[in-house]
């Protein structure tokens, strides 16, 4: 009876000592030549973002409206910015990934307006947007 119980208390604490596994989730992964859409939020005085309804209701609706065009999407959370005591940089910052140009403008420019009049739902920040080639 004594060896059940301490197996018992040792099998107890092994398993609590493992970490649990995380969920297997499928990493997309970034290919030369795809096409990143970058929309910066930059910070400043007054500006505000609410970065739940960026996350939960804004984006998802982004990834609805441009369908398989879009490959996936990523959103950053602006924390700290490289210079000690400084105010962050940017917000947050949403990145949107396409195989082609095309993919993306052809998907965008239809719901071009619906996406756009969304951001005051979210944000009192002109966002800036950049188009770039992934090279690596």
């Amino acid at each position: 009876m004594k060896i059940s119980f301490t197996f018992s208390i040792i099998l107890l604490l092994t398993s609590c000592q493992q970490p649990t596994s995380p969920a297997i989730v499928d990493v997309p992964k970034t290919e030369k030549g795809m096409i990143k859409v970058t929309i910066l939020y930059p910070n400043g005085d007054g500006k505000t973002f609410d970065m739940d309804y960026y996350v939960n209701t804004h984006m998802p609706m982004v990834a609805s409206l441009l369908g398989d065009s879009l490959k996936y999407f990523a959103i950053d959370k602006g924390i700290a910015s490289g210079a000690h005591d400084t105010p962050v940089p940017f917000l947050a910052i949403g990145y949107l990934y396409f195989n082609k140009l095309s993919a993306f403008q052809n998907s965008f420019r239809p719901n071009a307006e619906k996406i756009r009049s969304d951001i005051p739902n979210y944000t009192n920040i002109q966002p800036i947007v950049q188009i770039s080639e992934v090279l690596e």
